[in-house]
């Protein structure tokens, strides 16, 4: 159905009573959007959309008999008066008058605004005198921005213009309070997404870099040039021909997200959730792929906004200090080609970038001055139109021999990874400089557990590096600050960080496909050959510390003797422990616990120990178990005598004495002598947050009983706590011991007195029901229902006396829980678990044993491998 015919059907309507025609005329133009988006400009479509609804609200307006009442107007506003409408968008109106309106007049308004919504038309409406209208839009800045694209749909036009005429007054919101308004409230929107383009579920509208800030680029300055089309700005000299193109194709490309959103959602829907996000990559072109489309969108999505936020900030500064007039006084002569103003790093005439050097050598400028806080408006402008030049003609930087001599000069001062570094990274100067970084730019993974692009992941990783250069914050990593000003070339650990995900999204493994891109990149800018290889080492590995810190038991000594053998030297390893600390950090910030940092510092702590014993000796902890009894052994002299605690000591293995800190040993200690004669608690429940400093502490210690770690697990994943840890162990004379790590669902700590007293006997209720087992209420996320992740068991390590067995599966609730029950089917004991959550996948690693107290045979690993697959894949 044509837009034409839409509009004849509205014209064959001739009463307003007929809500069922009019109905059914709006259903029909929603199934014309749908149908002609494939084939139809958005920007007919939107508009299209706004001249139906002009027509109905024209018609009704007739039916009605109002456009007979004097000196009364239905005005459009907002994006409606601007002539745009997304399918399921608000149509925000004004009614208008020249006085308040009578009893007649009002009874007729109301019967039209409630047959709008009757019909189905979302309708946000006001009605209004002029003299009201006025005064509350001096008082709104919200009011008042959506008066200046109104349009009159139908009735007085001299009610109208006599409106208008106010609103261009000289006494309504002068432009500079009007700039500094619209400026304040973006900067608060802004701030509610953490000042950050890169959300995994972005708003269309309302994220920065979206639609709203295109819109407000264009509201100052019609405003106050008092002009509606963004075709007039060019003339007035706000932007050129090419910067309004670029905005028109920018706001285009969010324009058929939003209105592809909207239809598939069938109500007005910004956010681009993952529950809509396959289906919006399909009808947008980017295939049926699942992952791979919506990652394919994203990354398109991501470039879009980027180039808006930097529109949005060279525009609205251009106006700030072009339009109205903002007077910079000259503070500092750099050069004959810059200046600072204001703080801002001024360019003193167009010719400043006319060779490609100096781009590169304009960020020496600017590390080289820190009175420079930023870039004014017109010199971005020219850095934009120069940048440019070289991506029209797909030519890097990296090819001029003088860019490549500045470029090394840069990453060998400090001061570079500050200010000057995230400029390069946010003007597209780093995309300009090497075709690596060009590919990563808006490059996103479908997951929860990478929060940004791969190229703003690295930005950040960066400036993890830079902040450990800064004794103000040693506080938070003192090892990694020490490193960092120690290091004979820091520079290498820089280059190592820009290259360490370069790679990622080319069908291979990251790691060793950016090692290899290192060393072209090396060879290219003459780098020695010793510190090619370092480079090369840490970005082939730099993956593997967190894999094994999280992901194995850092406490077999066999597996801290293999990664000492990879890191080789004392210089490696610290260099890749300041690396991989500042990449799980980039990575998202609301994973990051102490808990992580605590297995990184115990990792780096034995490897170093286990170096400076030399690679030919095997690694042992028996110095460590030492050390560990004495300290404890202090502490619990002063409420027992020592011949009781060595009792104690006799039922545990040696390499709990080495697994458990001091302050745990002793807490652990005085819980058994505590209860060792109270026979009414067969089985001690106790918890603590004053043990380890990662995490809350629970401990059991008694008597067996049947699918303990079960129970437990799910009556702490009820109540939205997540285990990190657990070491599972029987004594000599055959009772558990049982420790568990835990951490609230999102990380952090457990430091409630109350929150401690509630899990306690939340499971010793549980526990104190034989056969009864934990209904565990809590549903999957939203999110992660759209989430594939394939379950993967995989079996190693294989000892006379344990398996390790590694699992990768859905983070859903209940997950814990479901493994204990199939452990205790299959008549396995658990004695170690190491449960890592990342984003929506859970990559856990368990040390079993069969009855016999053997590793699993062959056999044993097929049943339980099914088992597990089955169970995890079963939606119930």
């Amino acid at each position: 159905m044509a837009l034409q015919s839409l509009l004849s059907q509205v014209r064959l309507i001739t009463s307003p009573n007929n809500t069922k025609a009019f109905k059914e005329c709006i259903s029909n133009s929603y199934d014309w959007l749908e149908q002609e988006f494939e084939t139809t400009d958005v920007n007919t479509l939107v508009t299209g959309r706004a001249a139906f609804v002009d027509a109905v609200l024209s018609h009704i307006w007739r039916l009605l008999e109002l456009e007979q009442v004097k000196q009364l107007a239905l005005v459009a506003v907002g994006g409606y008066g601007r002539g745009h409408l997304q399918p399921y968008s608000d149509v925000d109106l004004l009614i208008l008058s020249h006085k308040t309106l009578d009893k007649d007049t009002q009874e007729k308004v109301t019967q039209f605004i409630t047959l709008l919504w009757d019909i189905g038309l979302d309708i946000g409406q006001s009605v209004r005198t002029i003299k009201e209208t006025i005064k509350l839009a001096k008082e709104d800045v919200t009011i008042a921005t959506n008066l200046i694209e109104s349009r009159v749909l139908i009735g007085s036009h001299s009610v109208f213009e006599e409106l208008h005429d106010k609103l261009q007054s000289r006494a309504f919101w002068p432009s500079k309070l009007f700039y500094t308004a619209k400026f304040d409230e973006q900067q608060v929107r802004h701030a509610k997404f953490n000042g950050t383009s890169y959300n995994l579920e972005p708003n269309v509208k309302e994220n920065p870099g979206c639609l709203r800030d295109i819109q407000c680029i264009g509201w100052v300055a019609k405003k106050h040039f008092s002009v509606l089309k963004g075709k007039d700005l060019v003339d007035y000299g706000y932007f050129t021909r090419q910067e309004l193109d670029e905005l028109t194709e920018c706001r285009s490309h969010l324009w058929r997200i939003r209105f592809i959103l909207h239809i598939i959602a069938g109500r007005s829907e910004n956010r681009l959730l993952f529950d809509y996000q396959p289906e919006v990559a399909r009808r947008l072109g980017y295939g049926d792929e699942g992952k791979a489309s919506v990652e394919k969108m994203m990354k398109a999505f991501f470039r879009v906004v980027r180039r808006v936020r930097e529109l949005n900030e060279m525009l609205l500064g251009h106006f700030r200090h072009e339009m109205l007039g903002e007077r910079l006084k000259v503070e500092k002569v750099i050069s004959d080609d810059f200046d600072v103003k204001g703080g801002l790093v001024h360019a003193r005439h167009e010719r400043v970038f006319d060779a490609p050097v100096k781009i590169l050598n304009f960020f020496h400028i600017i590390t080289d001055n820190p009175e420079i806080k930023g870039m004014h408006a017109s010199t971005l402008r020219l850095l934009r139109n120069a940048r440019r030049i070289y991506q029209e003609q797909d030519i890097f930087l990296c090819e001029y021999p003088e860019c490549r001599e500045s470029f090394l000069a840069l990453v060998k001062k400090t001061d570079f990874f500050e200010l000057s570094w995230d400029l390069m990274h946010k003007h597209g100067i780093m995309q300009s400089y090497i075709p690596q970084w060009n590919h990563i730019v808006g490059m996103m993974q479908f997951d929860l557990f990478h929060a940004y692009t791969v190229d703003e992941h690295t930005h950040r990783l960066i400036k993890n590096l830079a902040r450990y250069n800064h004794k103000e914050f040693d506080h938070e990593f003192p090892r990694c600050g020490r490193i960092m000003r120690n290091a004979d070339k820091p520079e290498l650990l820089f280059l190592a960080g820009i290259f360490h995900d370069i790679a990622k999204g080319r069908n291979g493994d990251h790691s060793k496909l950016g090692a290899e891109d290192v060393e072209q990149f090396c060879q290219l800018h003459d780098i020695p050959e010793k510190d090619k290889n370092l480079i090369k080492w840490l970005v082939a590995q730099h993956l593997t510390m967190s894999v094994i810190a999280q992901r194995r038991d850092i406490y077999d000594p066999e597996v801290v003797q293999d990664f000492a053998a990879t890191v080789r030297t004392q210089e490696q390893l610290e260099l890749l422990y300041a690396l991989t600390l500042a990449d799980i950090r980039a990575t998202n910030s609301n994973l990051w616990n102490e808990w992580k940092s605590s297995l990184l510092r115990e990792l780096f702590l034995m490897t170093q120990k286990a170096l400076e014993n030399g690679l030919e000796n095997k690694f042992d902890l028996q110095s460590r178990e030492k050390e560990h009894k004495a300290s404890a052994m202090r502490s619990l002299l002063e409420d027992y005598e020592e011949s009781a605690v060595e009792k104690a000591w006799e039922k545990f293995p040696a390499d709990y004495f080495a697994r458990f800190k001091p302050d745990q040993i002793a807490w652990h200690t005085h819980i058994i002598l505590h209860n060792l004669y109270n026979e009414h608690y067969p089985l001690v429940v106790a918890v603590t947050d004053g043990t380890a400093k990662s995490g809350t502490e629970l401990l059991m210690y008694g008597e067996d009983r049947p699918r303990l770690f079960a129970q437990v697990a799910s009556v702490l994943d009820s109540r939205n706590c997540s285990i990190q840890d657990a070491q599972l162990m029987m004594t000599q004379d055959g009772y558990i011991f049982d420790s568990f790590i835990i951490l609230e669902q999102d990380g952090k700590r457990i430091s409630s007195p109350s929150r401690l007293k509630s899990l306690q006997d939340a499971i010793v209720t549980q526990l104190q029901k034989p056969g009864v087992e934990h209904v565990n209420k809590r549903r999957i996320p939203r999110q992660l229902k759209q989430l594939a992740v394939p379950t993967k068991v995989r079996f190693f390590g294989n000892q006379d006396d344990v398996t390790m067995m590694e699992l990768e599966a859905l983070d859903a609730p209940g997950l814990l829980a479901k493994l204990g029950h199939i452990f205790v089917e299959q008549d396995l004991s658990l004695h170690h678990a190491k449960i890592t959550t990342i984003g929506e996948r859970a990559e856990d690693l368990f040390i079993l044993s069969n009855s016999e107290g053997k590793c699993l045979t062959n056999k044993q690993q097929v049943q339980l491998k099914q088992t597990i697959s089955e169970r995890l894949s079963d939606s119930d």
